[in-house]
């Protein structure tokens, strides 16, 4: 992903969330023990400028030597995988011609079985890949990283460039033998100019003896349906590895809020590897199961971070249906960990004579503060202040409402809103948004809500509804210092998509309803 915005630069303060593994490579069944990487990577004070092939890989090759610490690091606490993040060996924001000398050439995965490691001779220009080949090979690991690969083509292709040749941001899957498994080329590129499109997305999985099936894509694919969802979905998929290069942005988008909410919402395993470069607002890598996430989030110093957690696998039989996850309930909550375990059902806790979603009570549309508009997110929201200890809301916007049932512990000095968009987001990238937001706000003006906050103080029990378009809810639970919260209850009822929770495990920042309407795309 290249990153030409400007940089969201804000501070706050370290949420680490990191868990010991088995000792002595003793795993429980049904469970494996997997690893990503934050890499603050190694760049190139001049992307832009032109250099040889030799001084590609000399900057290339600080990047390695980390992440060949990393391997042996994961390897020895028990990982059976690792995953690293997008963009980290060769960095970003360069041009078509300034990125070519950082190129590989790597056969797609349909081209037939190939070990880079101990076939180094059958390609030229291949000099990362088989380094990370013998990496994997060296310690008996899966490996998943990202780098950029070159595929030459000809005049008779309509497609191909002026230059003859494409450019891919492209993941490799390596397997504990040093095989190349899968690869995977970056279909929604996110204003990289240096690279092509696929002509059609790849759905890119590969098989492991711990996990099973195991798909990949990267970084601004997940806000998609292609490849994402259409490969989880074709191909059943539960447990996914996640190469990516993010920009934060609250209070819907910061990288662990929604990798979290994808986890959930589609009942998968993912892992997560992000780069980190605090400066450009770049933080945010986790192992995540759709009750419980391991993460790290760190604004405020440098430095690489390794994570290794065990987690349950997912079989392609288990019920996806969030409201029976009893299974995963089973001691996925331990010392290291300050977010909670979700028990989900399909009970609804609506209070006083309210049976069903998707209406206030007379009294609380008698007492609706009056509504106002912000932006958030580059959209804009329809908002209602949440006033006093308790209460009932309802906002409207297009199609969409949204309801609010709320009471706060305490009183605190924090303005909070309800806020609705249904519309096409068009910053950034175009897609339909269907939101129902619970933010804090950035002060006490109605003009501050939508800001990016980072810590509050206000517990509050709440039920957040919204009549939903689309089947596809993003929930998004984020609170204060950027840490991960769990609904108690979610899920559909009446032809309403709901979220509650009772008493957050700190100051809620955000609570929201994500919706993503594809087809409106």
């Amino acid at each position: 992903m290249a990153f030409t915005m400007v940089a969201l630069c804000w501070r706050l303060p370290i949420c680490l969330l990191l868990c010991p593994v088995v000792s002595g490579g003793v795993r429980r069944e049904g469970h494996y023990v997997a690893a990503v990487y934050e890499h603050e990577s190694i760049l190139s004070p001049a992307p832009a400028a032109l250099v040889e092939r030799r001084s590609a890989l000399e900057l290339m090759g600080r990047n390695l030597d980390i992440y060949e610490q990393q391997v042996l690091a994961a390897a020895r606490q028990g990982a059976q995988i690792i995953v690293f993040p997008e963009d980290g060996i060769h960095g970003f924001n360069f041009t078509r011609s300034s990125i070519y000398p950082y190129l590989d050439f790597v056969p797609h995965s349909h081209s037939g079985k190939w070990n880079p490691c101990r076939e180094p001779y059958l390609f030229n220009d291949t000099e990362v890949v088989q380094r990370l080949s013998c990496m994997a090979l060296k310690n008996k690991i899966f490996l998943v990283a990202n780098l950029g690969t070159k595929q030459p083509c000809g005049r008779r292709d309509p497609r191909c460039p002026p230059d003859g040749r494409f450019q891919f941001n492209t993941n490799v899957a390596l397997g504990a033998d040093g095989a190349l498994l899968a690869t995977y080329r970056k279909h929604n590129l996110y204003f990289e100019d240096a690279f092509d499109t696929p002509p059609q997305p790849d759905y890119a999985f590969f098989d492991t003896p711990f996990a099973g099936k195991v798909g990949m894509f990267t970084c601004f694919d997940i806000l998609f349906f292609e490849p994402a969802v259409n490969l989880i979905r074709q191909y059943n998929l539960k447990q996914i590895v996640y190469p990516t290069a993010w920009m934060n942005q609250l209070p819907l988008l910061s990288a662990v809020e929604f990798q979290q909410a994808f986890a959930t919402a589609f009942n998968v395993n993912i892992l997560a590897a992000n780069i980190h470069h605090p400066t450009l607002g770049m933080t945010g890598s986790g192992v995540y199961t759709p009750v419980k996430s391991f993460i790290y989030h760190n604004m405020e110093s440098y430095g690489g971070k390794l994570i290794v957690a065990e987690i349950p696998v997912i079989t392609a039989d288990y019920k996806t249906n969030l409201e029976s996850n009893g299974r995963f309930r089973e001691n996925l909550h331990d010392s290291c960990q300050t977010s909670t375990s979700t028990s989900l059902d399909d009970e609804v806790c609506f209070k006083g004579e309210e049976e069903t979603p998707g209406r206030v009570s007379e009294k609380g549309k008698e007492q609706s503060p009056p509504s106002f508009y912000a932006e958030m997110m580059y959209d804009n929201f329809t908002f209602v202040p949440v006033w006093g200890e308790k209460g009932e809301l309802q906002v409207c916007a297009n199609t969409l409402c949204c309801y609010l049932n709320y009471q706060r512990a305490a009183l605190t000095d924090e303005l909070y809103a309800l806020g609705v968009f249904d519309g096409l987001h068009t910053v950034h990238g175009t897609y339909y948004v269907q939101a129902c937001a619970l933010v804090k706000c950035g002060g006490l003006s109605f003009s501050t809500c939508g800001q990016e906050v980072t810590d509050a103080t206000a517990l509050i029990d709440f039920q957040l509804w919204g009549n939903m378009s689309t089947p596809y809810i993003f929930p998004l639970l984020l609170t204060s210092g950027i840490t991960l919260d769990f609904a108690d209850h979610m899920g559909w009822k009446n032809n309403y998509y709901f979220l509650s929770k009772n008493r957050t495990s700190s100051g809620l920042l955000t609570a929201a309803l994500y919706g993503r309407w594809y087809e409106k795309d």
